[in-house]
């Protein structure tokens, strides 16, 4: 894995949103993973600003988001097909038929989470995925406990994962119980992991994932396995760690 400090979240999204550019200049059929909540948002300014400034083409992007929530359709504005819209997907030229979200409202969960799965592999398989990380050490909806070799899936939402997406919702009791989400085993095959985190109520969980021994009760510890792991954090997440980072990124050529 290799490790990315910034001095502050600004810095820490337009170096990860250099790193997803430069992937898309020399492959514009780019297939990405993106996942949605406040990290990521920076990310998706700053490659939006590249878009319309800079002529960041996106035409030929196929994008698969990690989660959704179940029960809330995509018109429900905290769902996340309604905020990958407002936040990415109307400030680039992305083609809409090859955009792929978990739908919440399917009837049959198995067979939705069965075609995610095939789509995926259909498209040969994700570039580049973009992860946040709870401060429990999830990484998607894979709660604490989840299977390392996972698959896309039903899964029941921790109270703590409930009680920290409740400042979304007008009260907690609105906050669903389940959501759709990718498998730890899925989010592994893609070719390359991009994990973001900022502030200090990330360090503790960055701690466990980037320094902390590979278990199932903090999920994003299994990126430690990937061939090709980037975390793109500021120095308020990054402050418990230990070893000694950024020697090797500056003059980077990705």
């Amino acid at each position: 894995m290799l490790v990315i400090v910034k001095d502050s979240y600004e810095q820490m999204s337009k170096e990860a949103a250099r790193f997803i550019a430069d992937h898309l200049r020399k492959k514009p059929n780019l297939v990405l993973g993106l996942a949605t909540g406040s990290t990521p948002l920076g990310l998706y300014r700053e490659l939006g600003r590249m878009h319309r400034e800079e002529g960041l083409d996106f035409s030929k992007v196929t994008t698969f988001n990690l989660d959704e929530y179940v029960g809330l359709p995509p018109e429900h504005d905290q769902s996340y097909h309604y905020f990958m819209q407002e936040n990415f997907f109307k400030h680039i030229n992305l083609d809409h038929r090859y955009v792929h979200i978990p739908m919440g409202m399917t009837r049959d969960f198995d067979a939705f989470c069965a075609w995610y799965e095939q789509r995926i592999q259909e498209f040969g398989g994700i570039d580049v995925q973009v992860l946040g990380i709870g401060g429990n050490g999830h990484i998607a909806f894979n709660e604490p406990g989840s299977s390392l070799g996972s698959r896309t899936r039903i899964k029941t939402l921790t109270g703590t994962t409930r009680m920290d997406n409740a400042r979304f919702f007008r009260n907690s009791e609105e906050v669903p119980k389940f959501a759709i989400t990718m498998g730890v085993g899925t989010i592994m095959d893609a070719k390359e992991l991009l994990l973001l985190a900022t502030s200090s109520a990330k360090a503790n969980a960055i701690k466990a994932a980037v320094e902390g021994p590979i278990t199932a009760m903090c999920p994003a510890s299994i990126i430690q396995l990937h061939r090709k792991a980037y975390a793109f954090l500021d120095k308020d997440a990054a402050a418990k760690l230990t070893g000694l980072y950024n020697d090797t990124w500056e003059s980077r050529v990705f």
